[in-house]
């Protein structure tokens, strides 16, 4: 694959969130690429990926700090409080995959 940083790099773990994460609001299903979060969250996870250890701690940091406005603004909840456990998992393999292919 590219370099860690380019902008191939950001995009190809960009599609990869945007079609298997999602935010569970009401039981509904919102995907980051329809969240309009996949790239954000693609280049904030990336540098994790190049250290070599990842690990879950550092990625629930980084959806903890990432806050998702709700309601035109009025309130923001962490990206980590909108995501499934079972998400969360499955956000580790992604990235763990991602991570084997660099």
């Amino acid at each position: 694959m590219a370099q860690l940083n380019s902008a191939e790099t950001v995009e190809a773990l960009a599609a990869e969130l945007g079609e298997s994460v999602y935010i569970d609001v009401a039981k509904w299903h919102l995907y980051l690429r329809d969240a309009h979060l996949h790239t954000f969250l693609a280049e904030q996870l990336l540098p994790l990926l190049g250290n070599g250890d990842l690990t879950e701690g550092q990625v629930t940091d980084v959806l903890k700090a990432i806050p998702v406005k709700l309601g035109g603004g009025k309130r923001e909840v962490p990206l980590a409080d909108l995501l499934p456990m079972q998400v969360q998992v499955q956000l580790m393999d992604i990235l763990e995959e991602f991570q084997r292919k660099l």
